[in-house]
């Protein structure tokens, strides 16, 4: 399960930076790009901090 979902955040993770960096490029959508690439990077985040729980075992 911990690798399954380290692979997920981590490819939301890279996913969102690619986003946010290829937003200012875009010739549209310039704002969303860079805020979907923000919710991206915050879900990649949710998910070890609040999915996974603790691993000290408390």
């Amino acid at each position: 399960m911990n690798v399954v979902a380290f692979f997920i955040s981590m490819g939301l993770f890279v996913f969102g930076m690619w986003l946010m960096g290829t937003a200012p490029e875009a010739a549209a959508f310039q704002a969303p790009l860079f805020f979907g690439g923000i919710v991206s990077v915050a879900v990649s985040l949710a998910i070890p901090f609040h999915l996974l729980g603790r691993s000290d075992g408390v």
